[in-house]
């Protein structure tokens, strides 16, 4: 089987494997104990914070471990509404955020929250003027994504963070889709909270990343908590923590020149479907604001989860979105987002490269879509 779905989670990179066992075995101490194991667990744990305070060049007292990046994104949220800078219940999000905000927004509306949710641009980005258009004084809250899971594109975070900035609004990013692909410490410095998973960078599941900005006074989302300072109840789990410091290390060391490789991978399946270019739609953003990682594209007239399936059966794994909406029988949340109607955006299949992907798979990969399409003309 030819793996063409790193969107929806990386293989566990062979280091970050090793360095989870050591750590399970040799330093399995409570980091909450007094005793020395427990010290050193303790120590393992506020180094990996450290490392990540450095990849994204930020302040090592905002950086906190949470199980993935749902949860961070939850938990982010909440912090910052416990924080908000000023009187207010209006929020702005996007129609294609990951479920996790979705899921968030929509309690929160439960509570008396306003949400406005932004539609894409045909490239698949917010319209910065339109987010500007939406912001009213109450509005406390903005929640944008920095990569699209589903097409790749990105996008202006660093617009909006200078702009909630200038409004006295809290402004969170979902940057799952991004480490480890591009330099976050470019953005970093617009946001209030962000949020990565490990998985999605070849590390263990079950891990991720959240980070506050340490300089807001923001309370536990659970009273009592002891754990990561009150930001997450339970113990904290130092082996995950660890292989997944490493797997970052290493994503963020080879992001350059895994950049450039798939970037001509991408370029090579473009090239050649240029053949069946009619019966093709791309769905990108211009060069500049696209992850070369995630291609997003229908074959048109042929829908989407047949397609997927027809591809698992010839021995090619690919996707219909993302893997969080992966059985639903409606069209994405970033079709939907970018006004393509149902019938049309159920034909969205999702091709994703990783460290892994060679020429021979892209080569093999394109002459079967060829080969659907051709049958079923």
């Amino acid at each position: 089987m030819k793996y063409f779905d790193y969107a929806a989670t990386t293989p566990l990179d062979s280091e970050a494997a090793k360095i989870y066992v050591q750590a399970a075995t040799e330093y399995y101490g409570n980091t909450g104990s007094l005793h020395d194991i427990g010290s050193t667990a303790k120590d393992i744990l506020e180094n990996c914070r450290q490392e990540f305070a450095q990849l994204l060049g930020v302040a090592k007292d905002g950086v906190y471990f949470t199980s993935g990046g749902s949860e961070s994104n939850y938990l982010g949220i909440q912090a910052l509404l416990s924080a908000k800078k000023k009187k207010g219940s209006h929020i702005i999000s996007s129609l294609a955020e990951h479920s996790s905000i979705r899921s968030t927004l929509d309690a929160l509306s439960l509570q008396g929250y306003e949400i406005t949710l932004l539609p894409f641009t045909e490239n698949g980005q917010i319209d910065f003027e339109e987010l500007k258009k939406s912001t009213r004084d109450d509005t406390v809250l903005i929640a944008i994504q920095h990569g699209n899971s589903e097409i790749g594109s990105l996008q202006p975070v660093e617009e909006i963070g200078k702009w909630c900035q200038e409004q006295q609004i809290l402004f969170h990013s979902d940057c799952v889709h991004t480490f480890g692909k591009i330099n976050l410490k470019k953005i970093t410095k617009w946001v209030d909270s962000l949020s990565i998973s490990s998985h999605k960078f070849y590390g263990p599941k079950g891990i991720g990343v959240g980070y506050i900005n340490p300089k807001l006074a923001w309370k536990p989302h659970y009273p009592g908590t002891t754990h990561e300072k009150g930001f997450r109840p339970g113990t904290v789990n130092v082996p995950a923590i660890a292989a997944m410091a490493v797997a970052a290390q290493k994503s963020i060391e080879k992001q350059d020149e895994w950049f450039t490789n798939i970037k001509k991978l991408r370029q090579m399946l473009l090239s050649i479907l240029l053949e069946a270019r009619n019966h093709i739609t791309i769905y990108e953003n211009t060069q500049e604001h696209q992850l070369p990682h995630t291609l997003g594209m229908r074959l048109n007239g042929l829908e989407g989860q047949w397609v997927m399936l027809e591809c698992n059966r010839l021995g090619f794994a690919i996707s219909t979105g993302s893997a969080c909406s992966t059985g639903l029988t409606s069209a994405s949340k970033t079709m939907k987002a970018m006004n393509i109607p149902e019938k049309i955006g159920k034909e969205f299949i999702r091709i994703s490269f990783g460290q892994h992907t060679t020429e021979q798979d892209v080569k093999e990969l394109g002459e079967t879509l060829l080969r659907i399409i051709h049958d079923k003309q």
